[in-house]
């Protein structure tokens, strides 16, 4: 069982704060996912919905269950339903029921983000971005 810090998440991943924008750069599929589970943890405590922008197999009800997340708060949108990203967003953004909004990796950049123009006032927008290079496997480096 996954066992998270329930009042302040420490993320593993590197991450860049900006006005209601949270920049989360992961390594690898691993560390996004644990990434995923503490914030959606985190805005779960929050008034509102949280809004997950993913692709088909993100996230696992079962997981969820398993961290005590109540995933009835939880709205997924699967990205191949979406054909305007930013209507979507500035949609879920004024519409007053969202206390978050989680665009799985590389769904947006952050230069994507800042050319949107978003209207982020009680809404925190939280984008997942992989780091170029770190998704190797080194168990041959190690073997040898």
């Amino acid at each position: 069982m996954l066992h998270t810090n329930s009042d302040t998440p420490i993320l593993l991943s590197n991450t860049t704060q900006r006005s209601n924008v949270t920049i989360v750069r992961t390594a690898d599929d691993i560390n996004a996912n644990l990434e995923l589970l503490k914030i959606i943890r985190l805005c779960n405590k929050r008034h509102g919905w949280t809004l997950l922008i993913a692709p088909e197999n993100i996230p696992n009800k079962a997981v969820l269950d398993s961290c005590s997340i109540d995933s009835s708060k939880l709205l997924v949108i699967k990205q191949k339903h979406i054909s305007n990203l930013q209507y979507v967003l500035n949609a879920a953004s004024s519409n007053g029921n969202f206390a978050a909004i989680i665009t799985w990796t590389n769904i947006a950049t952050a230069a994507q983000l800042d050319d949107m123009k978003l209207n982020l006032v009680d809404t925190e927008l939280f984008c997942f971005s992989k780091v170029q290079g770190k998704d190797m496997c080194t168990i041959g480096s190690m073997i040898s």
